[in-house]
């Protein structure tokens, strides 16, 4: 009886390449009907894009620009990246807070320790409060009409 050979394989052990940084780091943002999607680009130019627009074209207004970079300002980054966004729905207040919102997401997958200091500032809560819809027989979604007695 001719014996069979086996051999034996073991497991190599395979080597993972190590994971490359990502092109850029993304989150979306949302507050009431406003939702805005967040690109942090770590490489190219510092530059501050929301629909295509620069920052103080889309947001004329100072407070709007602040709410924005606050963020960043908290992190101390508000020089290293190439910011894109694209933001629809709501008006500019709830757009900038979403905005916000986005930033902070993006900035813990960047670096998790800010997680703690983002967190505690509160920009990362998303805040969920929507506007009540307007019911039948009333004039706003509370609102009854007058009452007259003649």
């Amino acid at each position: 009886m001719p014996e069979k050979i086996v051999k034996k394989t073991t497991k190599k052990s395979v080597k993972k390449p190590p994971v490359k940084p990502t092109k850029y780091y993304e989150a979306v943002g949302r507050r009431k009907t406003a939702v805005a999607r967040v690109r942090l680009f770590t490489r190219g130019d510092k530059s501050f894009l929301i629909n295509k627009k620069d920052l103080k074209n889309y947001f004329p207004f100072l407070e709007f620009q602040q709410i924005i970079k606050s963020a960043l300002i908290k992190m101390k980054c508000d020089d290293k990246f190439t910011i894109s966004i694209n933001v629809r729905g709501g008006g500019l207040k709830a757009q900038s807070e979403a905005i916000r919102h986005g930033i902070s997401r993006a900035l813990i997958i960047f670096n998790p320790d800010f997680k703690k200091r983002l967190r505690k500032v509160g920009y990362l809560t998303r805040d969920s409060r929507k506007r009540e819809r307007k019911k039948f027989g009333l004039k706003r979604a509370r609102r009854a009409p007058q009452f007259s007695k003649r």
